[in-house]
């Protein structure tokens, strides 16, 4: 905390293990990740950072292992309750619902440090708020607001900084209602349309969506809605 939760390798290896020992985990079906304090993450641990050489980062593919967060197959809700810069505003993006506190605050602002984003910065942010505000967020280093995340469409949703946690575990409960096959191929889904042309994610959507019809959650939702009764999944 008195660090503002800056990401250095011994925090985000402790991360990792926790997000796939919860993920590999059948009584889990949504996880939370927020930050202590007033920050989110304030960023990629300068301090351990500042000495490093190019051969060092370079043959350690330096931030390459921050990626693993995007294989968890379980929804990750980021409730971005402060600061979220640097790699605090990348490792948010990394996951799928992104909430925002009142007073949160999002930026790229490696270019002040002679360097430029390394953990997805550059790549994930213009998917999200399209090219010339990444380009401005990225080149200038400057922050942005809770609301003004929400205008662009990098958050979801603005909530009072008090409350956005239980909102955020609120979420998590209601996703994880849901039958996990499902909810596990909706985020495949969502996310593969990153990587597709529109021809091909409809064609992997519509065979999820075959696939589905294999499963007893199929039965027993579809069930219950012509019973007019809550469903009972069986996470099968």
């Amino acid at each position: 905390p008195k660090a503002l939760n800056a990401l250095c390798d011994a925090l985000f290896d402790d991360l990792i293990h926790a997000v796939r020992a919860f993920d590999g985990d059948d009584d889990i079906g949504c996880i939370v990740i927020t930050g202590s304090g007033k920050a989110f993450a304030a960023g990629a641990d300068i301090s351990e950072m500042s000495k490093r050489e190019f051969a060092d980062v370079y043959k350690k593919n330096m931030f390459s292992q921050w990626a693993d967060i995007t294989k968890v197959s379980k929804p990750i809700i980021a409730a971005i309750n402060g600061f979220a810069l640097g790699g605090g505003c990348e490792l948010a993006m990394m996951c799928d619902i992104l909430l925002a506190g009142s007073k949160a605050q999002f930026g790229q602002p490696e270019i002040n440090l002679g360097v430029i984003p390394g953990a997805g910065g550059t790549q994930r942010l213009i998917r999200a708020v399209g090219k010339s505000k990444a380009m401005e967020m990225c080149l200038t280093g400057n922050r942005i607001s809770a609301q003004e995340a929400l205008d662009i469409g990098l958050v979801s949703k603005v909530i009072e900084t008090e409350f956005l946690l239980d909102e955020a575990v609120k979420m998590g409960f209601s996703i994880a209602d849901k039958g996990s096959v499902s909810v596990r191929m909706c985020k495949e889904a969502v996310n593969a349309a990153e990587e597709m042309t529109l021809a091909e994610g409809l064609r992997f959507e519509r065979r999820m969506f075959h696939a589905l019809f294999a499963t007893k959650d199929q039965k027993e939702g579809m069930a219950a809605f012509l019973e007019k009764r809550k469903a009972n999944f069986t996470n099968e």
